[in-house]
């Protein structure tokens, strides 16, 4: 007969074995979470750093009775394992596969979706103090780290904590990274606490601090200590990133994810650069000519490329830690003074500074140029990080210009224009390459609120489109060229201000027009163009072709296309369908 340990589950499997074997365990899930990543992609060295924490947790833990979220998330691949979903780990952040975050949905013992930073605390104390209500008792655990605890959602969840008497425990994987070094004082703090007498202490919680996170057998004595404390406590838990594998905790920034190292991408290759590249090369060339430029990013230096200026302009380049709604209002501030501030954010995150885009930057009027990164479908991010509604929620506020640029030259020309006005700015670029070998031309003046550029063929139709959409726009007029269908395109360039001008002549011309936009169909640019011919001399249909009203999961961006009818063939027999 097979040991029993072989057909129970891991995480059963797991609670079996005796103190002494865990460290001989965490060597084979390292090995596994190295070899999986590896071939299939993923979030790479901080998993390796959570290793043994991992293990200790779900060891002395009765999840998912007992309750664990982690911050985040891209730091639970081994949680996920041990909890019913090794044998599927293969498909992690494929389409119709394991999201590469926690997800209520997906397990029991994912109690909390996590895609964003500095969620935990509070997630985990609403669990707490829900249970108290309740009279059930049960541990409450958050995973933080990783720079989750540079946002100040995450302080806000530590000031209610200290005081709620609930057992809730804290644990700060404290590895002195988010995905590039940490910034601030708190990194330097952590490195020097006083392990009886500190700030958290000086708060009200119970305080431990492990200084080797990977001794797992020390982890476990502690925890088991811990669960026994009454009142909210902070477990400070020092890892490396990248644990286990040298080249990973060499470069730690490098190796924070891979996309496909032994599997190569399929891929088409194409020429030009990644629009990130493009903009921290721009910023680069455009601060060198204008002193007043500075640079502002929440914790993504290499993620969004202003590490090209920081390197060499680092006094005026500011990593303000995984803060969006301070790195916002500290633009303002920046603004108000005379400098020139170049906010990158990716979209999904400037969800996070939305009031203060509002209340600091446009009621004000403040010169703030938002660059957001990762808009449209990230891919294999998923529903967390997809860029899908800045379009919508940017384009009604007042004061607020809106530029979407179709290539990397029109990305350099709204950027060059961006900087040389005097009110607020945003340009969103996808997560893509781009298609041009020769992009970095000669700065051009943009004229704001007027499109850029008119590719027209007859007049059964026109389509509207709006960003990096251009290139399938063109691909649909060339395909139902080859049917006898004239379909004229415009690149639209501005979401706000719209080119009312241009849009008087389109509805006088065309009984069929067509929007194409990367983003939500609610409220974003075809709502636009709906909300303005509702208003003009329009007797025709008008479609609109863009992200439905649904959460949308993780796959390829070609795959999430080709799934809601955003690709070149399914907007092609949806027009020819729709025309006489």
């Amino acid at each position: 007969m097979k040991n029993r340990a072989h057909i129970l589950s891991e995480l059963e499997a797991l609670r079996l074995q005796s103190p002494n074997d865990l460290e001989k365990l965490c060597k084979e899930y390292r090995d596994f979470i190295i070899d999986q990543v590896l071939q299939h992609g993923g979030h790479f060295s901080a998993n390796l750093g959570t290793i043994e924490l991992t293990v200790a947790l779900h060891y002395v833990l009765n999840t998912p009775y007992d309750q664990l979220v982690w911050d985040v998330g891209h730091q639970a691949y081994l949680h996920k394992v041990l909890t019913g979903r090794k044998d599927v780990f293969h498909t992690i952040r494929k389409k119709g596969g394991l999201s590469g975050f926690p997800k209520q949905s997906e397990s029991p013992f994912d109690v909390f979706g996590t895609g964003h930073s500095s969620t935990s605390i509070s997630a985990i104390l609403g669990l707490a103090e829900a249970d108290k209500l309740l009279k059930q008792e049960r541990q409450h655990v958050a995973v933080i780290g990783d720079g989750s605890l540079t946002g100040g959602m995450a302080w806000e969840a530590i000031n209610n904590a200290a005081v709620s008497n609930t057992n809730v425990l804290i644990v700060v994987n404290d590895n002195q990274m988010g995905i590039d070094p940490n910034a601030g004082a708190l990194n330097n703090y952590l490195n020097n606490p006083d392990v009886t007498s500190n700030f958290f202490t000086d708060l009200g919680f119970h305080y431990r601090f492990a200084k080797d996170g990977h001794n797992v057998q020390k982890l476990v004595q502690q925890l088991q200590e811990l669960t026994k404390l009454d009142g909210p406590k902070v477990w400070h838990v020092k890892t490396v990133k990248g644990k286990g594998y040298k080249e990973a905790e060499r470069q730690q920034t490098k190796w924070h994810a891979v996309k496909y190292v032994k599997i190569p991408q399929q891929e088409v290759q194409r020429k030009g650069k990644k629009f990130q590249d493009v903009f921290g090369l721009t910023l680069l060339e455009l601060a060198r000519s204008n002193d007043k430029i500075v640079g502002i990013t929440p914790a993504m230096p290499t993620g969004c490329s202003m590490k090209i200026m920081m390197d060499e302009f680092p006094d005026r380049c500011f990593d303000v830690g995984i803060a969006e709604q301070h790195a916002v209002t500290f633009s303002a501030g920046l603004a108000t003074n005379g400098l020139i501030p170049v906010c990158n954010i990716y979209s999904t995150f400037l969800q996070r500074g939305y009031d203060q885009v509002i209340h600091d930057v446009c009621l004000q009027n403040l010169h703030v140029v938002f660059c957001l990164d990762r808009s449209g479908v990230v891919g294999e991010d998923g529903a967390t990080h997809h860029g899908l509604y800045d379009m919508a929620f940017l384009r009604c506020i007042p004061n607020l210009t809106l530029m979407v640029p179709s290539n990397e030259v029109e990305l350099r020309n709204m950027m060059y224009t961006a900087v040389n006005m005097d009110t607020p700015v945003a340009i969103r670029y996808p997560k893509i390459v781009g298609t041009l070998e020769d992009w970095q031309r000669p700065f051009e003046q943009v004229a704001i609120g007027k499109v850029r550029g008119r590719y027209e063929t007859g007049t059964e139709g026109v389509l509207l489109s709006i960003g990096t959409m251009l290139e399938t726009a063109l691909e649909v007029q060339l395909r139902l060229a080859t049917k006898g269908l004239s379909l004229s395109v415009i690149d639209m360039g501005f979401v706000k201000p719209l080119d009312c001008e241009t849009l008087d002549e389109v509805f006088s011309t065309y009984e069929n027009v067509y929007t194409l936009e990367d983003g939500c169909i609610q409220g974003g640019f075809g709502s636009a163009i709906l909300e303005y011919a509702a208003t003009a001399v329009f007797s025709g249909k008008l479609h609109c072709f863009g992200f439905p009203d649904a959460i949308i999961e993780h796959a390829t961006r070609q795959e999430l296309f080709d799934m809601y009818g955003l690709s070149t063939e399914s907007i092609s027999e949806k027009i020819e369908a729709s025309l006489p």
